[in-house]
């Protein structure tokens, strides 16, 4: 069984009975056909349907943003921002597609050479819980525009969100089966991954997840794109506007309730301004207003799962235990619901959790850098490297950043965010491969080479 539960009250809304077998041979059988005859479809006939399916995300806003909400539990602004960014990226597509598919002419001697982009087939998306939407429609925009179908599997607490991107997809006009919902469980991903009509599939999620699909499709000899954790860097050093920059980071830190891996995590301060910094920035954490997602004024809601709740708890004790210190929360709060008191700690020891593991909530860590040398170590102390926050005004410090911090993306006095016009991705442990952008659209394609004589 599938379930959809409040995470604000823990009331179940509706439950779904997994596909059964029957059901996941019948989507893929679907889902070859159509690909079939989609491929053949014109690009401006596929970017007309991606327009389409922007409107519908503009003008049904506020009942997906609800939808988001009660599902998964982000503040209701946040969710009503999320469904207008993926409109923003259908327009993005619509609008470039064609010109980024192009065949692209190559001077290589006698006769005439070029490139052409082909789509592959179906790609199956295993999609996160946190951003219920945004997640799948940076990975469908491109890939529909491309001339692939996709097969979604979305995160078992949010089936709503799952049909209902099903829903907009079919409503906005792309020929049938070309993107589906499937309900099934992360037991499934194995047999429809071994599927030779699957081409390939894009995750997002957790590391073990990561690893577990990316061996099973090399297996297959399947192309793989993962977007997995992060411990993202804020870096902040004394020629940066410290005003801008704690505000900055009390928003870095908690945006999505704290469940996102390119929220700001580590906040490596340089030590000539560490005590200041501190100060302002456990005020602006203690001044966060916890409690009811669906109330315009709620800054904080609750996390996904009590599993997740569980965890980050355990996560913060063992490392106080192990001589980290707490400034601030550190505790669920009373009541129903999955909620935890924005939280900061300092001090924290060389294998503590805090220290080595992401932290999926609203709790900060604070560091004391002596110098930019020290502050670029403390940053590339991780295993992961998806994004990170630098805030100088200093250009050579700038430079240094860009530079030597190993990540994939890094910006200079601005907070991390996706964007349709920037590729976005990690290192190390955060995964490999590109959405977004270009980059984003190339990923599923044959990049075919042509040469006539």
């Amino acid at each position: 069984m599938i379930a959809s539960i409040n995470p604000a009250t823990g009331e179940i809304i509706r439950t779904f009975e997994a596909a059964t077998e029957v059901e996941i041979e019948a989507s893929l059988a679907r889902a070859d056909v159509a690909w079939h005859s989609y491929r053949r479809t014109s690009l401006a006939a596929r970017a007309g349907w991606l327009t389409a399916a922007a409107a519908i995300l503009e003008n049904e806003q506020d009942r997906l943003g609800r939808l988001m909400t009660v599902e998964m539990g982000k503040p209701v602004a946040a969710a009503r921002a999320e469904a207008a960014k993926c409109a923003l990226a259908c327009r993005y597509y619509a609008e470039h597609g064609e010109r980024l598919l192009a065949d692209e002419p190559v001077d290589a001697g006698p006769g005439r050479a070029f490139i052409r982009y082909q789509p592959v087939g179906a790609v199956l998306a295993v999609m996160p819980w946190n951003f219920p939407f945004w997640q799948v429609f940076r990975f469908a925009a491109p890939a529909l525009m491309a001339g692939n179908v996709g097969l979604l599997k979305h995160a078992s607490n949010v089936p709503q969100c799952a049909l209902a991107i099903e829903d907009i997809i079919r409503r906005a006009g792309f020929p049938a089966d070309v993107f589906q919902t499937l309900l099934v469980g992360s037991a499934a991903v194995e047999r429809i991954l071994n599927d030779p009509r699957v081409k390939a599939v894009t995750l997002t999620g957790s590391e073990p997840a990561g690893i577990a699909v990316a061996e099973q499709a090399g297996r297959q000899i399947k192309k793989t794109v993962l977007e997995l954790g992060g411990s993202d860097p804020f870096l902040v050093m004394p020629s940066a506007n410290l005003d801008r920059a704690v505000k900055a980071a009390v928003l870095a830190r908690v945006i999505n309730n704290g469940q996102s891996c390119i929220a700001a995590k580590r906040f490596i301060v340089h030590a000539g301004i560490a005590g200041e910094f501190q100060h302002r920035f456990v005020a602006g954490m203690e001044a966060l207003r916890v409690g009811d997602p669906l109330d315009e004024s709620t800054d904080v809601g609750p996390l996904a799962t009590p599993a997740i709740l569980y965890d980050l708890e355990s996560q913060v004790e063992r490392s106080v235990a192990m001589g980290a210190t707490l400034l601030t929360g550190g505790r669920r709060l009373p009541g129903p619901g999955n909620f935890y008191a924005p939280t900061v700690l300092t001090g924290v020891p060389e294998n503590a959790p805090a220290r080595r593991e992401e932290l999926f909530g609203p709790v900060a860590v604070l560091f004391r850098a002596a110098d930019l040398d020290d502050a670029i170590h403390l940053a590339n102390d991780t295993a992961f490297g998806l994004g990170a926050s630098a805030w100088t005004e200093d250009p050579a410090e700038q430079e240094r950043f860009i530079d030597e911090i190993e990540s994939g993306m890094v910006f200079i006095n601005g907070m991390v965010a996706s964007d349709p016009r920037l590729p976005f991705g990690g290192v190390k442990r955060s995964g490999y491969g590109r959405e977004l952008a270009a980059p984003g659209l190339r990923e599923f394609v044959n990049i075919k080479t042509v040469k006539v004589a």
